[in-house]
């Protein structure tokens, strides 16, 4: 069993940057892949970024690339992501999700979720 918690988020400029977090417990979060994604109000969850356990497969959505960054500490059962440039597209809330080994831009490929962290862009 994993246990998630997204921290972090606020409300920037745009322009500013931010820097999530994601604590997790349980042993096992070491050995599965870690992704981020994001929901704005009224829309679906979509894909943020994702990166496998022991960080050799990183993949990011088109439309944060280049200004996201997504790492993580296994050592400290942590996973990161580091926002820049951020616009007021990327309102949403932030999760993070563990799990999975393959086609990692699914939702339904993890099996562990925060809650999430509120991000808001402001104009």
């Amino acid at each position: 069993q994993v246990q998630l918690v997204e921290s972090g988020g606020g409300l920037v400029q745009t322009g500013g940057s931010l820097r999530l977090s994601c604590a997790a417990s349980g042993r096992t979060f070491r050995w599965n892949a870690m992704g981020w994604f994001r929901q704005a109000p009224g829309k679906e969850r979509e894909f943020v970024a994702a990166i496998s356990w022991n960080r050799d497969s990183i993949d990011y959505a088109a439309s944060v690339k280049g200004r996201f960054t997504i790492s993580r500490d296994n050592a400290k059962n942590a996973g990161y992501l580091q926002m820049n440039s951020l616009k007021p597209e990327d309102t949403a809330v932030y999760y993070c999700a563990s799990g999975g080994a393959t086609n990692l831009r699914e939702a339904r490929r993890y099996d562990y979720w925060g809650q999430g962290t509120e991000v808001t862009v402001s104009s």
